[in-house]
């Protein structure tokens, strides 16, 4: 590295992948940001060649170097565009991370962020979070804040949180997702399945976990559900904090080796995408590389395990248009599209609608539209828009971030793939919203 480098000597952003970069511009359409603002610097290849400059003392880790990554929602679809393998992945995760470590961003910034990374990792605090959620919106506190005046001196990024919160059910809120479930009937189980039960997924759509068990054990599944898993660390990759993320990822890989599954299922498209990089992220832990291998390699999104096997339970009809929309670090940062259409197209009656320019992020991005309130709200038109204009009657989506997101921009039913499939299994409607 050049001596006056940007970044530390811990795993920089790597000039070889860098030079994998050739500037042609197939990346440009596919990026949330550089469609928004047209800015080349907003671009993945502009933020490449800022990486670059980083990496030959040609920029300084200052404001607006900052700036340009803080405004990447880091959802992949360049890495999807990209005809040269370029992987931009490796490389705003490795940029973060040095952004964490030696960026000060500020006393209200890192206040901030410390309020959500002391929140929503943790069910538990989310649980309280939920309660006083709950007592707020009987309260009318949504209402009570525009009736007020002090929706317009708020900050974006505690409006942004508030408009964001789901509406609160304390059934649900309460509800705890089964630590064994074992199919019905006399035959050999087909898979022991292990369920990530998440944070956000089991406090706020505990519904989508139960969900899960119901389909999976229907499918011929044992499932277990260890009650000493904790976050996977997905929210703490995407935002850089890369030691917080390894020693979340030895816990997990501890937990589900003692459980002793043949498969670690996930329903949260975020979470999967980076139990997948395991064997990345603990790439130098001598103790843990190998087997956070072996575990990524166990690692499905619950559409890819109910594609491979083949259905045992039967489908019942369930008519109705249904708009289908790809969560990014599913689509993209797994390659997992054409799985979950297979499984709701196996569903008789259902005619699924493809969104418009659906490559395109929502806004949601982890913690993106807390943190980047203003382009996040911008995207979330933006694809309300383009679901509307599919004429469906209700919305698909395979990650809780996503779901939160377009709640806030449509009045319109939003399910996970697998509440569908559970709802055709059992014979029953789709659960009201």
């Amino acid at each position: 590295m050049a001596e006056h480098c940007a970044f530390d000597v811990f795993h920089p952003p790597s000039m070889e992948r860098v030079d994998d970069c050739v500037h042609c511009g197939f990346c440009l359409p596919a990026c949330p940001t550089y469609q928004l603002w047209g800015e080349e610097m907003d671009s993945p290849r502009g933020r490449i060649y800022l990486m670059r400059l980083g990496l030959e003392g040609g920029a300084t880790m200052d404001d607006t170097f900052v700036g340009h990554f803080d405004a990447c929602l880091g959802c992949m679809a360049c890495v999807t565009a990209c005809p040269s393998g370029v992987r931009y992945d490796e490389l705003i995760a490795a940029t973060r991370a040095q952004i964490e470590r030696n960026y000060d961003r500020g006393l209200s910034q890192r206040l901030f962020r410390w309020l959500i990374f002391a929140l929503f990792p943790s069910p538990a605090r989310l649980r309280v979070a939920g309660l006083l959620g709950w007592v707020y919106q009987r309260l009318g506190g949504r209402r009570s804040l525009a009736l007020t005046g002090l929706d317009t001196w708020l900050p974006p990024r505690v409006l942004a949180l508030d408009a964001l919160l789901p509406r609160i059910d304390l059934r649900g809120l309460t509800a705890r997702t089964p630590a064994r479930t074992i199919p019905a009937g006399d035959a050999p189980p087909r898979r022991r399945v292990g369920l990530l039960t998440g944070c956000v997924q089991q406090v706020f759509f505990g519904d989508v976990n139960a969900a899960t068990v119901r389909v999976l054990a229907a499918e011929g599944c044992e499932v277990i559900a260890p009650p000493e898993q904790a976050c996977c660390g997905a929210l703490q990759v995407h935002a850089g904090r890369e030691a917080d993320a390894a020693e979340r990822a030895r816990a997990l890989i501890d937990v589900f080796a003692a459980a002793d599954v043949d498969t670690v299922v996930v329903n949260a498209a975020g979470c999967g995408s980076s139990l997948k990089e395991y064997g990345h992220l603990l790439r130098d832990d001598p103790d843990y590389a190998p087997r956070a291998k072996v575990f990524a390699a166990k690692v499905r999104d619950i559409s890819e395990l109910l594609d491979e096997l083949a259905p045992q339970a039967p489908r019942h009809p369930l008519p109705g248009r249904i708009a289908y929309h790809d969560a990014c670090h599913l689509a993209h940062a797994q390659g997992v599209r054409a799985q979950p259409r297979r499984v709701l197209r196996s569903v008789p009656g259902l005619e699924l609608a493809e969104v418009t320019d659906g490559e395109l992020c929502c806004g949601s991005a982890g913690i993106y539209n807390l943190v980047q309130p203003e382009p996040a709200a911008e995207l979330g038109r933006r694809k309300a828009a383009a679901i509307l204009a599919t004429g469906a009657s209700a919305v698909v989506t395979a990650n809780p971030g996503c779901m939160l997101q377009l709640r806030r921009y449509l009045d319109l039913p939003l399910y996970h793939p697998v509440q569908v499939l559970d709802a055709a299994i059992r014979g029953a409607g789709l659960p009201a919203p």
